[in-house]
């Protein structure tokens, strides 16, 4: 029992922050829900901040949130310029504040996001001087362009409380957790899929090869199997 308790807060001080990477499709939000459940990470849902924001009848009253709303339900990465300031790094730095560890899933998504310019400090070396550069650990999802296309397509979501739900071949049309209707986002459209993997492909990945150069390691796991077993081998890297 004592061994386990070790075990398991050892696994807690070892990384303040995780950033994963990896396709649409590829299961980060999955695994970052699990190292908070199991670990007590928060889990920074960049894209859920922004369809929160852009959502609010608020917020749609302006113009620049119309334009960003468009923006993110064609499939393509909003603003960054906004993205980083406006809902990245002020949330960063508050929860930084309260002594939060973060896992990050699938963000920063676009080199400006992640590496700023002259002007405006990025994500990584906000996070570095928040937390050190040792404490932040990068790990990547490797799964197959078709099965990132099917589980996008296939996927669903809890109408009220966001509960993601896999592909079942006999799922119910309910929330297993909150008993809500489940609804398909407009991001898993098969047209907005492609467009996101393209948006991926030519402006996240570029990400991982500027972090190497500047002496990150970035952890390769399979994402192809179930997303217990995938969670396994996310907890040895970690550690």
């Amino acid at each position: 029992m004592i061994k386990s308790i070790r075990s398991q807060f050892h696994y807690l001080v070892m990384k303040k922050v995780i950033l994963l990477y990896g396709a649409p499709g590829a299961g980060k939000g999955t695994q970052a829900d699990l190292l908070s459940r199991k670990f007590g990470y928060y889990h920074f849902d960049t894209g859920k901040y922004i369809e929160q924001t852009i959502n609010d009848p608020e917020n749609l009253k302006s113009k620049k949130f119309q334009k960003e709303k468009a923006i993110f339900d064609s499939g393509k990465l909003n603003t960054p310029s906004w993205v980083l300031k406006d809902i990245v790094i002020k949330n960063t730095k508050k929860l930084a504040k309260a002594g939060v560890r973060m896992v990050f899933s699938g963000s920063p998504r676009t080199l400006f996001e992640a590496f700023g310019d002259e002007k405006t400090a990025g994500l990584i070396e906000t996070l570095e001087n928040l937390y050190g550069k040792e404490n932040i650990g990068v790990f990547y999802l490797d799964v197959k362009p078709e099965s990132s296309l099917f589980r996008n397509g296939n996927r669903a979501v809890c109408s009220f409380c966001g509960t993601p739900v896999l592909y079942q071949e006999n799922r119910v049309n309910v929330c297993p957790f909150c008993g809500a209707p489940l609804r398909k986002r407009t991001l898993d459209d098969p047209d907005t899929i492609k467009v996101r993997l393209e948006e991926y492909k030519n402006r996240t990945q570029p990400i991982l090869d500027e972090l190497k150069k500047r002496g990150y390691i970035i952890n390769v796991i399979n994402g192809e199997p179930e997303p217990f077993k995938v969670f396994e081998e996310l907890k040895q890297k970690i550690n």
